[in-house]
């Protein structure tokens, strides 16, 4: 008796469950897509650790980056240009203990490579 109770009460639930369903529409302005761009772009350096693994004229770094590329295939990776050489930056860590032991790796295959710290928000004057 009490199988058949608990059964039907079960039952009924689980109709109850099943009748719920929705349709979510967000509609969204074009421009926010744009924004969240250029705001990411503007603070993609900010606040990380990076490890700059070489530098010199554009082929040079182009170079570089490949094999950096190949070395490191998991790890964010880029060539910035910082007048008058192009520098290849790997990595973007946010703790100095997660940068200073990847340093240390780097440091086996590219041995001239340096830990970057990150670049500090300027306040307004």
């Amino acid at each position: 008796m009490k199988t058949a109770v608990f059964s039907i009460i079960l039952l009924g639930l689980t109709t109850q469950v099943l009748a719920q369903e929705g349709q979510v529409t967000i509609k969204q302005d074009p421009k926010i897509n744009e924004l969240v761009k250029l705001y990411t772009k503007a603070h993609e350096n900010t606040g990380y650790y990076q490890i700059q693994v070489g530098f010199g004229n554009y082929n040079r770094a182009q170079e570089l980056l490949d094999q950096v590329e190949i070395d490191f295939p998991d790890w964010y990776s880029k060539i910035e240009f910082e007048s008058p050489t192009y520098r290849v930056r790997l990595g973007r860590f946010r703790t100095k203990l997660e940068a200073e032991r990847k340093y240390l790796e780097v440091r086996k295959k590219y041995p001239d490579a340096m830990l970057l710290k990150p670049e500090e928000k300027k306040s307004k004057s």
